[in-house]
């Protein structure tokens, strides 16, 4: 589990109680609370302070080797606020998860809630999607729609979003300790539902 911040999502997939062991969470930043967190619940916690390597890449080598020696099955984004170089996403493509807080392919990047406001969308939500070299353009997992309302701010609608973030990302890491994930030519499918390419969730 990597992080930057106070984690909600780490949080919300702990609470989730799902049928997984989380091996390790790491963080970029010492002070993160997601990292107390962790503690308080006695589960490993490691920070390295991105700020004290050279450059990106270096940082890259030293926590992809810090996540093998975990050895985890899946290696899940909560709010780790930092782009992933190439290099570390080939070590990981295929176990690598993340969450975005927009209807991916729009919105990717940063300030989603501001552009869709600005763009004047009437649907909005975040996507579970793997991780690839291209960023915020991985194969979909989960996918979940909340209604803009007239009078909503990026806070108001980014409340909202997160709400349906703490719903779908437990279901997405729950369905890929199932195996019922299957990634074919870039799109997910769920084992045993053939009816749809994806799942929407829709959010008030």
């Amino acid at each position: 589990m990597l992080l930057s911040g106070r984690g909600s999502n780490f949080q919300a997939i702990v609470e989730a109680q799902l049928p997984i062991d989380i091996v390790a969470v790491i963080s970029n930043r010492p002070q993160a609370a997601g990292l107390a967190y962790a503690r308080e619940r006695g589960l490993t916690a490691v920070a390295f302070d991105h700020t004290q390597h050279p450059d990106r890449a270096a940082f890259d080598v030293l926590l992809a080797d810090e996540i093998e020696r975990h050895r985890p099955d899946l290696v899940v984004l909560a709010g780790y606020m930092r782009i992933l170089s190439p290099a570390f996403i080939a070590r990981f493509e295929g176990r690598l998860l993340n969450i975005h807080p927009s209807l991916l392919p729009m919105f990717p990047g940063l300030k989603t809630h501001e552009r869709a406001l600005e763009e004047g969308v009437k649907i909005h939500g975040c996507t579970v999607h793997f991780v690839t070299a291209q960023l915020d353009h991985g194969p979909i997992v989960v996918q979940a729609a909340v209604p803009v309302h007239a009078d909503d701010t990026p806070a108001t609608l980014a409340a909202r979003v997160l709400t349906q973030e703490h719903l779908i990302y437990p279901q997405a890491i729950r369905w890929f300790a199932e195996g019922r994930l299957v990634n074919m030519h870039g799109r997910v499918n769920l084992k045993g539902d053939l009816t749809s390419q994806s799942v929407l969730s829709t959010g008030t």
